[in-house]
């Protein structure tokens, strides 16, 4: 691997554009208004911009379009060290060489092996950024097929439909904290669906997947396995499944394995040897978006080169061969992506995952030093925590909650120091929310395991070295 990586060091950084002017609006002479227009800081979460789209003689007595654009801008960068609740990692510095490219319309339709009649298309990157992964998850090139989605959903939909395909009587398995994607699938593919149970930590609870696959025998099994759930960050464990099915009776022929993991599908291989074709897998899947960073949402989906015939139809009006969910696929995240993966290559993607799982733990030691109820799961970036009080601290903060609780996803962008300004802020108050003490917070056992609830029952006495 690393056939990709340019010898430039990339380190990347929280990034701030404060003010960025595209050229092209110097250049127009609109840099002068769009320094006056002015915009104050806030304070809290941005509110509607009450954009309408206008005629060109209608807006004399208004600001440009180049100014309302501005402003949006300059809002948004305010915004970057407050965005912690959801998995986008927003640290790359490269749209600037890439800006150029936003000139061209470029549409990787159809097969990315197959090139098209027209020329405006990048499936070249787009193989490219095939290639990377299927060396990382350990399948030959002549092996395997993919493409670039649009993102993890749409790679959880196309993997499923594969299996389905394979496996058209199949029943479809997938945990209570799998991506919501998934039973969306089972539904657009009129698919019998099986929700297995999870541990509170949410990872699935492999002895009812083995009285569910036991029950349900005389059918084949499509089994979605959640590489770090969307919540909680919780791993179900592959090689466990695998012998589940084995126990079970279920022959290679009789099930087909979809791996999402959307957002540890480039933390995992790290860490831990666990996502490989050299088990009996169908497909894999991930969000470029995520762990790696782009401005569009996008996602890379690989399966097996000999499964795919099962979808594939020559579509003549495009000089190509179609076996994907999309039509007209996004010719600009291939590019994006391969620029990331070249830049960074596997030792910068390294360095960012010791980063984040150092700074995870950091978020998570510090809060439960605090006494406030927090869970981490091994191998994950996502600190899970007793849910704010108050509907402004979360919307301040952009945390994504579930009944009682919230998370922090500390990505590569997540430095230490807003890490501990969103711990200070949530100190402070919680002061006023739980009275200096005087209200008890809430019991949150139920959510993320009594061992890791800091309510008045629960409590334990933490030793701050």
């Amino acid at each position: 691997m690393g056939s990709l990586s340019f010898e430039k060091d990339f380190e990347p950084s929280a990034v701030t554009p404060r003010g960025l002017a595209p050229p092209g609006l110097i250049a127009n002479g609109d840099f002068g208004e769009m320094k006056r227009l002015k915009v104050a800081t806030p304070t809290a979460p941005r509110k509607n911009l009450n954009v309408a789209v206008t005629e060109p003689g209608s807006r004399n007595n208004g600001p440009s379009l180049d100014c309302i654009l501005m402003n949006y801008i300059d809002t948004l960068s305010q915004r970057i060290n407050y965005h912690i609740g959801y998995p986008v990692n927003i640290c790359y510095e490269h749209y600037a060489s890439l800006a150029p490219l936003l000139q061209f319309h470029l549409n990787n339709c159809g097969d990315p092996f197959l090139q098209n009649t027209v020329d405006f298309h990048s499936k070249d990157f787009e193989v490219a950024v095939l290639n990377w992964f299927a060396d990382l998850w350990e399948i030959e090139k002549d092996q395997y097929w993919g493409y670039v989605t649009n993102g993890g959903t749409e790679g959880n939909l196309h993997g499923i439909l594969v299996g389905r395909e394979l496996l058209p009587t199949g029943i479809l398995y997938a945990s209570k904290d799998s991506h919501y994607s998934v039973a969306k699938a089972a539904m657009m593919y009129r698919m019998d669906f099986e929700m297995v149970n999870t541990s509170v930590h949410g990872e699935m609870d492999y002895s009812d997947l083995k009285a569910k696959l036991l029950q349900n025998k005389g059918k084949p099994a499509i089994i979605n396995v959640t590489i770090g759930t969307t919540f909680k960050g919780a791993v179900d464990d592959l090689d466990i499944i695998l012998q589940t099915l084995k126990d079970c009776g279920y022959t290679y022929d009789q099930f087909y394995i979809h791996c999402d993991a959307a957002l540890n599908g480039l933390i995992i291989p790290f860490i831990k040897n666990m996502i490989s074709f050299k088990k009996p897998i169908g497909s894999v899947t991930i969000s470029g978006h995520k762990f790696l960073g782009c401005p569009m949402p996008c996602g890379i989906q690989i399966t097996r080169k000999s499964y795919i015939n099962n979808l594939s139809r020559k579509v003549e009006y495009i000089a190509s061969v179609d076996a994907t969910i999309s039509g007209s696929r996004n010719g600009l995240a291939p590019i994006f992506l391969w620029y990331s993966l070249s830049s960074k290559g596997q030792i910068g993607l390294q360095k960012d995952v010791k980063r984040c799982l150092d700074n995870a733990k950091y978020l998570k030691d510090r809060l439960q030093q605090a006494g406030v109820s927090v869970m981490l799961n091994e191998l994950s970036i996502i600190v899970v925590l007793e849910r704010p009080r108050d509907h402004e601290f979360v919307r301040r903060w952009q945390l994504s909650c579930v009944r009682d609780m919230a998370h922090v996803i500390v990505m590569p962008g997540i430095t230490r120091e807003i890490l501990d300004s969103f711990i200070n802020d949530l100190l402070q108050q919680r002061k006023k929310w739980y009275k200096d003490g005087n209200v008890t917070p809430p019991c949150v056992a139920e959510d993320i395991g009594a061992q890791n609830c800091a309510c008045s029952y629960h409590k334990i006495d933490f030793i701050i070295p």
